[in-house]
């Protein structure tokens, strides 16, 4: 991963030893194949007949003359044969962020491991493929099988994603080109498996672990079972991830659960707005909302192929930021919040990945109930101390119930078993839960009645659900409400400067329903933000709702009425005036 800060600053560009590629357009990649050199800034790479033009600064490395090569994709290069898992294991785990890079190898067995649905066929007898497989297509790559040459070809995409798909364009063959037939039913990703399910991780564990950029092989894993540590890291999807990662499968994944060891899932995609990456999340703070719900969709749809079930934690990885500048702090506690919230909409637990000191912006809005907090933290802080103290970033009392990893050193080489691996060294704190920010209990009802002391049933596990959420209840979601519940009831109403009276009537019921980030939703919105306004609705205005997340012509017309019982311009679109109403149990 990264380096933490204060003392030492976010530099992830120091690991990348490429710094002043010339630069190629479009145009000049479009033609023919060319020469090294060629006045046009392209150069011909070829590859078991297989051609290719890319800008001519880019250095082409055969895996097979050196096999100690980690194949990555934070800086320009084209790789010819598969990484080996030598070569991968020196890669520095701090790696972060893609351009444009390419990796050409054989359509061979290891080769169609790597197929997915979301993988490009090219014609028998091309060199292109026009359109992709169904399935979605992981972010920042491109993969394509070329049969007629017998290589698969994976593009990396950077910040000009037209640049990777015009290299793939420029494709040709020779007569050196020997054709394999593909695979009928390549076994890809998400291959089934006939063992028992995999539990949901990281589990329960206390202890050492450790996070390289990519997942080693079974037989690294297994000569590392004589090392302190029971848990690894792995980097499941994003669009910033820069080692490829050709041993992550589901087999890999059931296999090392099988062994013992805890899987902690990563998804390292947009970063913050104020930092230098290629992708980052918006200033605009509904588009933030909107990403947060992407990059968790994504994330979940990894999980589920690699047969990380529901109940797993899954950590965005938010590189080190400057938490003081107001509109990028902002930014990335929206994107987070809606981070969360899809996560756990998919059945799944949130995780965040940050240094210790941008931690503390999370801490801050730890009880504040606007932003929805994730249900576990991982803090960098490389002070060598193997505990879970974040102090003075974050509270002991916050993320307290096994709830913490720290990153405590990192880019670190060190050998088990005779095999070395360059690595960030972690100490983890984890349970199953329930945490805060994680219930089970059902928010979907056609009415919310007043409820208080002595009462008991669903719409009472709604409430201590969504107190939970907020910090304010830490105890069990049963469905009776009992003492806790009455305090816990009490102090939300005081934060909330409603009457204090314990009782969850419709004006707490509003705002307990409403609270969250405030994205901008009108005529043609979906998702789980417009569940929670359409849950909100039906508490202020005893309006007649389906909770279906469709911003509807029902929709449309309730929230018309609220506005204009609110006084506010009764315009069907939801923003933040409309939003601060609902939040206030107005």
């Amino acid at each position: 991963m990264r380096l933490p800060r204060p003392p030492r600053a976010h530099l992830r560009a120091a690991t990348t030893v490429v710094t002043a590629l010339a630069a190629l357009s479009t145009a000049a990649l479009a033609g023919a194949a060319a020469p090294a050199g060629a006045a046009d800034g392209a150069k011909d790479v070829s590859y078991r007949g297989y051609h290719v033009r890319v800008p001519s600064s880019w250095p082409v490395i055969d895996l097979a003359a050196h096999p100690d090569t980690c194949v990555r994709f934070d800086r320009h290069a084209v790789y010819l044969g598969h990484a080996t898992d030598a070569g991968q294991a020196t890669c520095p785990p701090g790696l972060v962020g893609r351009t444009e890079a390419l990796v050409i190898e054989p359509l061979d067995a290891a080769g169609r491991k790597a197929v997915d649905g979301s993988t490009r066929i090219a014609p028998m007898g091309a060199a292109r493929a026009a359109a992709p497989r169904t399935g979605g297509a992981p972010s920042g790559r491109i993969r394509q099988a070329v049969p007629a040459a017998g290589v698969l070809v994976t593009a990396s995409v950077g910040a000009d994603d037209a640049t990777a798909q015009t290299i793939l364009d420029s494709a040709d063959l020779d007569a050196e080109a020997e054709a394999v037939t593909p695979s009928a039913a390549p076994a890809g990703r998400a291959e089934a498996m006939s063992a028992s399910a995999v539990a949901a991780q990281p589990g329960t564990y206390t202890g050492l672990g450790f996070d390289p950029c990519a997942a080693p092989s079974n037989a690294q894993m297994s000569a590392w079972s004589a090392s302190p540590f029971r848990a690894i890291g792995v980097y499941i999807s994003g669009i910033s991830a820069a080692c490829d990662q050709p041993n992550l499968t589901a087999p890999w994944v059931q296999t090392q659960t099988s062994a013992g060891w805890h899987i902690i899932p990563i998804h390292v995609g947009l970063q913050a707005p104020c930092n230098s990456f290629s992708h980052k999340v918006s200033s605009t703070l509904a588009t933030a909302a909107s990403q947060g719900h992407s990059e968790a969709q994504e994330a979940v749809a990894a999980a589920a192929a690699l047969g990380l079930p529901q109940g797993s934690v899954l950590y965005d990885d938010m590189e080190a930021y400057d938490q003081t500048n107001t509109a990028c702090s902002n930014a990335v506690m929206t994107f987070l919040s809606a981070w969360t919230e899809e996560l756990h909409a998919g059945g799944y637990l949130s995780g965040v990945y940050t240094s210790a000191t941008s931690m503390a912006d999370l801490a801050g809005e730890y009880t504040t109930g606007t932003y929805t907090m994730p249900d576990h933290i991982w803090f960098a802080r490389w002070n060598g101390k193997a505990d879970n103290d974040a102090t003075p970033y974050v509270p002991d009392e916050y993320w307290a119930d096994h709830q913490r990893i720290h990153q405590l050193s990192g880019d670190t080489d060190e050998t088990w078993g005779g095999v070395t691996i360059n690595i960030d060294r972690d100490y983890l704190d984890v349970g199953v839960g329930p945490f805060a920010g994680s219930c089970t209990a059902s928010l979907d009802f056609s009415a919310y009645g007043s409820i208080s002391a002595g009462s008991s049933g669903g719409l009472v596990s709604a409430a201590q659900c969504l107190l939970t959420r907020q910090g304010y209840f830490t105890g069990a979601v049963d469905g009776a409400f009992g003492a806790g519940t009455t305090s816990a009831v009490q102090s939300f109403q005081s934060a909330k400067s409603l009457p204090v009276t314990g009782t969850v009537d419709s004006h707490t019921w509003t705002a307990l329903l409403s609270a969250g980030t405030r994205p901008t939703l009108q005529s043609g919105s979906t998702g789980t933000d417009v569940k929670r306004l359409q849950r909100a609705l039906i508490a202020a205005r005893g309006q007649t709702l389906t909770i279906d997340g469709d911003f509807g012509p029902a929709t449309t017309t309730a929230v018309k009425a609220y506005q204009t019982a609110q006084g506010l311009t009764s315009d069907g679109i939801v923003g933040n005036l409309s939003w601060s109403a609902l939040q206030a149990g107005k």
